[in-house]
């Protein structure tokens, strides 16, 4: 449904949502339900899906799903749309974010976040685009992060996943956006999430909340935006970095402590969320 403004109202949208037991996920499930969508909500941990699910309304169901699985992922869409009738839009939200020297992080820790980070976002555009686009409608909502556009030091595995995820959208959109498909990138900077538990932030670049991304999300998929940047002056930063090249840019971040920040880590205060992903 559209309004007389051109924007597309969120009544009665079908969402499916992966990671949405906590953080952005649960936050963005709250934020469409809000505005009258209907939601299903997946996560590997089932208890928190539920949790959330029973807090945000009745209506709004949980389903367990492990993003790395094609079959899980089938079998997700598939509870998910005889729930709420159809599927309109999936977002594609899960992930994790190991950081740390680059050699210290073991294999099967590096091996399971490539999975989770990358490989669950193209399974899902597998699993949902096929009758998206026998119905000539649907959206595709990608949650990468604006790391995916500048590599630090200490986050070379989930910037490179994030990296992946906005060429994967940008791709996809240039071969299924004439079939009625569209495609939303969303890159948040560091969000008040588990994810970075133990990290001090970036000077001069508040966090932003999980209900901003929440926010952004909502008014991507009425107004069809393909890129969300949170906070919004992200895009003027990463386009005037992109300008400055590498010599400059390495010592504006240096000087701004930009390059320490998945190096400078409260490893106590992280512990409780690197034993949680090591065993998702």
């Amino acid at each position: 449904m559209s309004s007389s403004t051109g924007i597309r109202t969120l009544s009665g949208k079908r969402i499916a949502i992966t990671g949405a037991g906590r953080g952005i996920g649960r936050a963005t499930a709250e934020e469409l339900h809000r505005r009258g969508a209907l939601v299903a909500i997946g996560d590997i941990d089932a208890d928190s899906a539920k949790d959330a699910a029973t807090s945000i309304g009745a209506d709004v169901t949980a389903h367990h799903i492990d993003v790395t699985d094609s079959e899980s992922f089938a079998s997700f869409l598939a509870d998910a749309k005889q729930a709420m009738g159809g599927l309109d839009v999936l977002i594609n939200n899960a992930g994790v974010m190991p950081i740390g020297h680059f050699l210290d992080i073991a294999e099967p820790t590096v091996r399971r976040a490539m999975e989770i980070n990358l490989l669950g976002p193209t399974l899902g555009m597998r699993a949902a685009l096929p009758d998206m686009i026998a119905n000539g409608s649907g959206h595709i909502v990608n949650v990468a992060s604006v790391a995916g556009k500048a590599a630090v030091p200490g986050g070379l595995y989930y910037c490179s996943h994030k990296a992946g995820i906005i060429a994967l959208t940008e791709g996809a959109r240039l071969e299924f956006g004439a079939r009625g498909i569209d495609f939303t990138c969303v890159m948040p900077s560091f969000t008040n999430t588990d994810l970075v538990a133990g990290t001090k932030g970036t000077k001069f670049l508040k966090n932003v909340e999980p209900e901003d991304v929440a926010k952004g999300i909502a008014e991507a998929i009425e107004k069809k935006h393909l890129d969300v940047y949170l906070p919004k002056s992200l895009r003027q930063i990463t386009f005037t970095q992109a300008l400055t090249g590498r010599r400059m840019r390495d010592f504006l971040n240096r000087r701004l402590g930009a390059y320490n920040t998945f190096l400078d880590i409260d490893q106590s205060g992280r512990a409780a969320y690197n034993e949680r992903i090591s065993k998702s």
